[in-house]
């Protein structure tokens, strides 16, 4: 689930703000008066959406902005002027007065964006180890030798196993190598 942070200068509006997004089903992980303790809240939570107004007691939503993580969107409820200047990445805009459907699309929206990113961030191949570079260079030497392939037709047949066969370049280049000691 994706973590929801609200902060308005007003404690009542902050709340009024948690209470109609848990009505519609959301999970709002804290309710905050100023920036600084927002920032706070993301020490641990890392990603996730912020609901902010404008202005706080310590800072304007552009200096929050300016602060959160890569993986932190914000949703600003402003006036439509304010709307109007706001053409930053990771930064949506819904003018005042609200209208609880907007809001609520909206941070659907932004919700869907949120887990889109978070998949593929998982789904980010890892960097091969110096180990596993070896353990292909090694498979393709093999190939090389003994069906007199390019460096580049080797790597292509290891990449094809791995696909057809549903395992790692990695597993493909070992048993390779197991297949040549046998």
């Amino acid at each position: 689930m994706i973590s929801i942070l609200i902060v308005f200068p007003k404690m009542e509006d902050a709340k009024s703000i948690r209470n109609l997004l848990v009505r519609h089903g959301y999970d709002v992980a804290a309710v905050c008066t100023l920036g600084s303790q927002v920032l706070n809240e993301l020490d641990v939570i890392n990603s996730g959406i912020v609901v902010s107004g404008y202005k706080y007691q310590d800072m304007y939503y552009q200096e929050l902005y300016d602060a959160l993580p890569p993986d932190v969107d914000m949703l600003l409820l402003a006036s439509a002027r304010v709307c109007e200047e706001c053409n930053k990445e990771n930064l949506v805009c819904v003018s005042m007065p609200l209208k609880v459907h907007e809001l609520i699309n909206t941070l659907e929206m932004m919700c869907m964006s949120q887990a889109r990113k978070k998949k593929k961030r998982r789904e980010k191949p890892r960097p091969k180890t110096e180990e596993e570079r070896r353990t292909i260079r090694e498979a393709k030497e093999i190939l090389m030798l003994r069906n007199h392939m390019t460096e580049e037709e080797a790597h292509r047949y290891i990449q094809k196993c791995s696909m057809d066969s549903g395992t790692s370049i990695v597993e493909t280049a070992q048993m390779v190598i197991y297949m040549n000691k046998i």
